[in-house]
């Protein structure tokens, strides 16, 4: 099966989904890691505060492939923002996962309180410079805190992994993404316990189609141009989840899904303005 891809703005290409591995920890994550890729997979994506970039580098040793066939991405905790600890950060991430060079690095939250996520981009910058980190980008931030990094060291991130599923379609997040050439990723893209798998748009669309719910959430990602990246230890879903590229949801069963949206649908109040995560 062959996935897609979108090309970044640093000229970089990413396929168009990937593989998930929150909260997977230890044993359950090699095994599903190793899993995913050989369902298809080829973007995977872990963090440092996920608590699993050594599982995840042990999966990738065991899959075999050579690495310029896998697309890797970590993420900097908010305890890491300072430039020095932020460097320092993506070399240990580096070491965990046995690797000399991450395809994506991102900023995991902007924890404006603290103040200091633009040294950690610019940090971000200097990694790219020195070749450990392919491609640049940022999670969970706000048009204000885009347009501030890009302000103040004249790099646009590649992605903005963002909340983003029926319940919370984030519209105007999407445009100013795409206006700014930022890529949306998705996290949580099938809403986790507030899937809308029973839901009149999901439920009519699967049937027509002669797919699962879940494969109706992730190709309206698609055609929203959104990234997703779904999670599952399940080998079975894991191939359903990415086997979304053979077939199209109609402009109207993307609105009636969309238009499911809820005015806070997010999962658990994470505001990007408010929440921190160090």
């Amino acid at each position: 099966m062959t996935t897609p891809t979108y090309e970044l703005n640093d000229g970089r290409t990413i396929p168009a989904i990937g593989f998930g591995t929150y909260p997977l920890r230890g044993s359950e994550a090699v095994e599903a890691v190793v899993s995913a890729i050989e369902v298809g997979y080829r973007l995977i994506d872990t963090a440092v505060n996920y608590e699993n970039e050594a599982s995840v580098g042990e999966a990738l040793k065991r899959a075999g492939l050579p690495r310029e066939e896998l697309f890797v991405t970590s993420k900097l905790p908010g305890r890491h923002h300072a430039y020095d600890e932020a460097i320092g950060s993506v070399e240990a991430s580096l070491d965990r996962l046995g690797l000399d060079y991450l395809d994506l690095h991102l900023i995991h939250w902007p924890n404006p309180s603290v103040g200091l996520y633009v040294e950690a981009w610019q940090a971000l910058v200097e990694l790219q410079s020195r070749g450990l980190v392919r491609s640049i980008g940022v999670s969970n931030f706000t048009r204000a805190h885009l347009d501030r990094i890009i302000a103040e060291t004249g790099v646009t991130p590649v992605v903005n992994q963002i909340e983003l599923h029926p319940a919370f379609p984030q519209p105007e997040m999407r445009a100013a993404q795409a206006e700014l050439g930022v890529l949306t990723e998705a996290w949580s893209p099938l809403g986790k316990r507030a899937a809308p798998y029973g839901e009149p748009p999901v439920v009519a669309a699967a049937s027509r189609l002669g797919v699962t719910p879940a494969q109706v959430i992730l190709r309206w990602h698609v055609e929203l141009g959104s990234l997703p990246i779904p999670k599952s230890s399940s080998a079975i879903r894991q191939a359903q989840n990415l086997d979304v590229f053979e077939f199209s949801l109609t402009p109207d069963e993307v609105a009636a899904i969309t238009a499911l949206g809820q005015t806070d649908g997010r999962l658990f109040g994470g505001d990007p303005d408010l929440h921190e995560e160090m």
